[in-house]
């Protein structure tokens, strides 16, 4: 069985995006090519889409940021206010960072209803007074691609998002501040600690299920498992159709398209498209959202060609389906540099982390994150708290950990 691997291999990468999402356009919209001035705050309008038991409201504030091509962007958050007394030193913040939702602009979660899991954390933050900011990532419902699993991009998006709700209501914020996220977010999470680190008043951070160490789990552990998964479904004899295989294979597939749309912010000219198989190519532009799609609807299209591609031949295997090529994925130096700036837990992190892990996590490997953990210890990191959670998979070991998470955060960031 020759396997075609994928940029995929983002298996690592969480299908969780703590909201419901809707149809996706890119917008490619003029971008002021000022420089980044002191002033980040613009505008902010109420959400409309949605509301929490805990919230006393909800507002979708647009701040400036230095994009990924240095210059100077617009970019919107979501802001929970409590419906708790503001503290007499002001209100502390948490920053909530979302997992994988895709490039396209509608794709925003600040476009989109809130989502159950979301929810679960964000009324127990709520409940214990703090003020939750959620930035949209760069590109997503604003000008400009989404540069997808940017670590110096997510980071940027939200400390101006902090910044700039600090900017506008100074005397209703205490300074200090937290992350929290999962997946895509729980490795934008460590990024922000990273980027983060010096500034006195960021006091830590939660990353659930972070994603790192791509080019191994494209390499090495995605086939295994998938292979794996397939050998049982064929011996239950599990229709095509209910497969957590081919479901997997198609998000894999998706991700890989994303993360070639993604570069395309910072490199305009990458063609990511003949990473893909020939077969492939058809499906891989609708990463880039031109026709209203997000993740769900790009994951759709991969999965019911996998489909077609099974019945089609019943010797055919999973990794028989003509993803990515190996050699090139691996040749590539444009997706190398890629891999890199996607990388999380490379320097020493003196604030606090948390790191949740779903023992049963088929996205990001146990093992993956353990070894991450390590090597931020390695490198000096001492404050790092690394949580494993039983029987829990990619999307529910944050959720079964939401109080021990809720605890962490009190402990470094008291509301009162």
């Amino acid at each position: 069985m020759k396997k075609r691997l994928l940029l995929a291999g983002l298996i690592c990468i969480s299908t969780l995006s703590f909201a419901t999402f809707t149809s996706c356009n890119s917008d490619n919209g003029s971008i002021d090519k000022t420089p980044p001035s002191n002033k980040t705050y613009v505008k902010e309008e109420p959400y409309t889409l949605g509301q929490l038991e805990g919230a006393s409201e909800i507002k979708t504030a647009t701040y400036k940021m230095p994009n990924v091509l240095e210059l100077q962007a617009e970019a919107t958050a979501l802001v929970f206010y409590p419906k708790t007394a503001r503290p007499a030193d002001g209100w502390r913040t948490v920053v909530w960072a979302h997992g994988t939702v895709g490039v396209g602009d509608a794709c925003a979660p600040s476009k989109n209803e809130l989502g159950a899991n979301f929810s679960i954390l964000a009324e127990s933050l709520l409940n214990e007074g703090y003020v939750i900011i959620a930035p949209d990532y760069e590109g997503l419902g604003t000008p400009g691609i989404h540069p997808y699993l940017h670590l110096e991009s997510e980071a940027n998006s939200a400390i101006y998002a902090v910044k700039a709700v600090h900017e506008k209501y100074e005397t209703e914020f205490n300074p200090d501040w937290m992350s929290v996220g999962q997946s895509q977010g729980g490795q934008a999470s460590l990024g922000i600690a990273e980027y983060a680190n010096n500034n006195p008043n960021f006091k830590g951070a939660v990353a659930g299920a972070p994603a790192s160490s791509l080019g191994k789990i494209i390499l090495e552990v995605a086939p295994l498992a998938l292979a794996q998964i397939e050998a049982q479904e064929d011996a239950a004899n599990i229709p095509h159709e209910n497969r957590t295989s081919i479901n997997s294979y198609a998000t894999l597939l998706s991700y890989a398209g994303l993360a070639g749309a993604g570069i395309k912010a910072y490199q305009t000219d990458f063609d990511y498209i003949k990473l893909f198989m020939s077969r492939s190519q058809a499906f891989a532009p609708l990463a880039e959202g031109n026709n209203g799609e997000c993740l769900d609807e790009i994951r759709q299209a991969f999965k019911g060609d996998i489909i077609a591609f099974m019945k089609e031949d019943k010797t055919h295997k999973i990794m028989d389906y003509p993803g990515l090529d190996e050699n090139t994925f691996k040749k590539d130096p444009i997706v190398q540099d890629f891999l890199k700036r996607s990388q999380p837990g490379t320097k020493k992190i003196d604030k606090p982390v948390l790191v949740i892990q779903g023992k049963k996590d088929t996205n990001v490997p146990y093992p993956v994150t353990e070894e991450m953990v390590k090597n931020l210890q390695n490198l000096g990191s001492e404050n790092i708290t690394f949580l494993p959670v039983v029987g829990a998979s990619h999307t529910e070991a944050i959720v079964q950990a939401n109080p021990q998470l809720v605890k962490f955060i009190k402990q470094y960031l008291p509301a009162k």
